[in-house]
């Protein structure tokens, strides 16, 4: 290939990463064509009640900023500074934990769709071409080619009005259900599997109130934690609050429950009593969204031979209780784009080979700490946010975290507001354990004035590594 030439870029998928991987490319002077099975969303309605609300932090902020478009993204964005966690009775207190040591640190909420339209505007901006309604309808990484059909306009594909393209790289961005992928897993010792949670989830809404203004606190994500099943809700920029329901699929308190308006009624009124007046479509929501299932996606190579690799849900779908899918996303195109810089700039004429190896060896563990920790963090939210002895383990962890600075970091923090790798975070966070696990079992009772704080200096400096 010659370095002078102007290599193209096909990119399969224009949802959140393969938008930004297209503006990434384009500012690196590549040729980059994105083809999208859906519409245009810009000028297409978007279908509600199939996506939960993203929260944006530090990882993706990053990505978003070496591009030139986070400080737009951000006008797009609610901070939430804390989790509100909502009891068991309509009078019960709502507790506040903060994501940080110090409660100055924040994740923010944004729509999925609103930041997608965004970036494909972005990319756009940026010399992308984008192709919508065109399916993927076959990779041969022989051959090095990629095949789309535009729709026919019958809700079909127009198969012989298919085009084809012979790119010098095709990223797959094209989600869990990945046609790219699809073509990478019928080749020898490729590495893939999924696994459903029992858990499904729905959307449902709480509006503003009439005076156009929050029904609940504005700047926190809300949780109603209920053993085996919980509902969170996420601020937008309307007043209103987009809010997910996580529940069985079978069994008790399950969605095979809630087959009639009246079930739907009884057991909001039992398990989510101080929501329920915020409700007014609860009823109407429940009925006209689809109950959607959680999948966690894991494979490997991301990549194979010099052709084709993977970005995003399409490589390590994970389920959304950590908040990490995007900001994972976000950070494979970082990762994906200056690996791509570096071998170009040291083997102009073979660069995609060492550019895709490296980064398989950067993402691929990376990606699957994420999935791990979003697994767990679910048992947490669910479960454990409604719990004293829970609870006053963060208010541990976050003294600490105050005392000792350049000891002690949460894990939260070290996945949510830095950058240090996944595989870290999951590496520090066990010896955070050792020290916490020690630290409340010499205090003896919940109280943060019995923490000897000498004693938890010995640990951290035993134990955790100088934070730089």
């Amino acid at each position: 290939m010659s370095s002078s030439a102007r290599p193209q870029v096909v990119i399969s998928g224009a949802g959140l990463a393969g938008a930004l991987q297209g503006i990434y490319f384009a500012k690196q002077g590549f040729d980059v064509e994105i083809f999208e099975m859906r519409p245009d969303m810009r000028s297409a309605s978007i279908a509600a009640g199939k996506s939960i609300n993203l929260a944006l932090s530090d990882r993706g902020m990053d990505a978003l900023a070496r591009v030139g478009v986070l400080d737009d993204v951000m006008k797009l964005a609610i901070p939430m500074y804390a989790r509100a966690i909502h009891g068991a009775e309509a009078s019960s207190p709502i507790v506040t934990s903060n994501y940080s040591k110090d409660g100055t640190k924040h994740i923010n909420s944004v729509s999925r769709g609103e930041l997608n339209c965004h970036l494909l505007t972005a990319a756009e901006a940026a010399g992308v071409r984008v192709q919508f309604e065109h399916k993927c309808t076959n990779v041969d990484l022989k051959q090095k080619t990629v095949t789309f059909a535009p729709a026919d306009g019958e809700g079909g594909w127009a198969r012989d009005k298919s085009v084809t393209r012979t790119p010098a790289l095709l990223v797959g961005a094209d989600g869990a259900f990945s046609a790219v992928r699809g073509a990478m897993q019928r080749t020898n010792r490729f590495n893939y599997s999924q696994s459903y949670l029992e858990h499904g989830y729905k959307e449902l809404t709480i509006p503003p109130t009439a005076d156009g203004g929050f029904a609940l606190e504005k700047e926190r994500l809300h949780i109603w934690p209920r053993g085996s099943l919980m509902m969170i809700a996420l601020p937008n920029l309307d007043a209103s609050f987009t809010c997910t329901l996580f529940a069985p699929f079978s069994g008790r308190d399950s969605f095979a429950e809630l087959a009639t308006p009246d079930d739907v009624r009884a057991f909001f009124d039992r398990v989510f009593p101080d929501a329920v007046p915020h409700m007014p479509t609860l009823v109407e929501d429940f009925f006209a969204n689809p109950t959607s299932s959680l999948c966690t996606v894991r494979c490997s190579p991301w990549s194979r031979g010099d052709f084709a690799c993977l970005l995003g849900d399409a490589a390590h779908a994970v389920v959304p209780f950590f908040g990490q899918g995007m900001n994972a996303a976000f950070e494979d195109c970082v990762a994906l784009t200056a690996a791509v810089a570096d071998a170009r700039a040291a083997t102009p004429d073979a660069w995609l080979a060492p550019a895709l190896a490296r980064y398989n060896a950067e993402r691929i563990d990376n990606a699957n700490a994420i999935a791990d920790m979003a697994l767990e963090n679910f048992i947490e939210m669910r479960d454990k946010t409604a719990d004293e002895a829970f609870l006053f383990r963060k208010e541990v962890a976050h003294l600490l975290g105050n005392e000792f600075p350049q000891r002690f970091l949460a894990r939260y923090e070290r996945v949510s507001f830095s950058l240090i790798p996944y595989t870290e975070a999951v590496r520090i966070g066990l010896l955070n354990d050792i020290v916490l696990d020690r630290v409340i079992e010499r205090a003896g009772e919940r109280d943060l004035a019995k923490i000897d704080l000498e004693f938890a200096k010995q640990l951290c400096e035993e134990h955790l590594p100088l934070i730089d």
